[in-house]
C-alpha cells in the first residue's frame, strides 16, 4: 500500500481564487526570540487543495463539520480529460460511469498552478454536473473550480452562476477541487480528502491522499 499527497502546500500568495482571501503564513514566535516556533496562518475556507461542503452554496446545506470523517474517505475513480482546450465544458459524453464513489477529473491544469492561465481551467458542463449528481457521484478535479472561474478571458457563452456547484452540492455530493499530482496514478485508488473540522463551515482546506494497493 502506498500513499500519494495529492495536494498542494499552503504558503504566502499561492493562488486563490479570484475575489477569495489571500493566503497568508506568517512568523509570529520564533525559536530566536521565544524559544519555539509559532506561525500565523490565515486563509479563506477554500485555500488550496479543499473541500466544498452543501452549505457552500445551498442556504439549507449541511456544514463540514456535521459529517462525521469516514465521509471524506471515497473510492475514486480517475478520469482522464487531458487536451481539453481552456474553458471548454466537460459533457456527459466526456465522462464514464463505474462503481465508484467519486469520478477525479485529471485535465492537466494543476501544471499551470501559480499561472494566470490557471483560473482558465476546463469545467462541468450543468449537464455533466447532473449526470454526476444523479449517478452518486462526488467529484475531485486538478483545477480552480468545477464552474468556470471569473477571468478576462471569459467567453459569452458560458454558464453563467455555479450550476455545477448547485447540482453537486445540492445532492449532498462533495466537491474536492485543486488536486495535483494525479500523474501516473492507477484509474481507481482510495480518496482521502479529511477536512479541518470547522464549525458551521462552507469548506475546508484537506491534505488529499490518494491510497494505491
Amino acid at each position: 500500500m502506498t500513499h500519494r499527497d495529492l495536494s498542494h502546500p499552503v504558503e504566502t500568495g499561492m493562488p486563490a481564487y479570484p475575489g477569495d482571501p489571500p493566503v497568508s503564513v506568517e512568523p509570529h514566535a520564533t525559536v530566536e526570540s521565544d524559544g519555539y516556533r509559532v506561525s500565523a496562518v490565515e486563509f479563506g475556507t477554500h485555500a488550496g487543495t479543499h473541500v466544498d461542503a452543501p452549505s457552500h452554496t445551498e442556504p439549507d446545506g449541511k456544514t463540514i463539520d456535521e459529517f462525521p470523517a469516514e465521509s471524506f474517505v471515497f473510492d475514486a475513480a480517475l478520469v482522464d480529460l487531458r487536451g481539453l482546450d481552456p474553458r471548454s465544458p466537460v459533457r456527459p459524453a466526456d465522462l464514464p460511469d463505474p462503481d465508484a464513489e467519486m469520478l477525479v477529473l485529471r485535465t492537466a491544469w494543476a501544471d499551470r498552478w501559480g499561472e494566470p492561465s490557471y483560473f482558465d481551467h476546463p469545467y462541468l458542463s450543468a449537464a455533466a454536473a447532473d449526470y454526476c449528481a444523479e449517478r452518486g457521484y462526488h467529484v475531485g478535479i486538478d483545477a480552480a473550480s468545477v464552474d468556470p472561474s471569473p477571468t478576462g478571458n471569459a467567453g459569452a457563452d458560458e454558464t453563467e452562476g455555479v450550476p455545477a456547484h448547485h447540482a453537486l452540492l445540492g445532492a449532498d455530493r462533495f466537491i474536492v477541487e485543486n488536486l495535483t499530482n494525479l500523474s501516473g496514478l492507477p484509474d481507481r485508488f482510495e480518496l482521502r480528502a479529511y477536512p479541518i473540522r470547522v464549525a458551521d463551515g462552507d469548506g475546508s482546506p484537506v491534505r488529499a491522499v490518494a491510497v494505491v494497493e
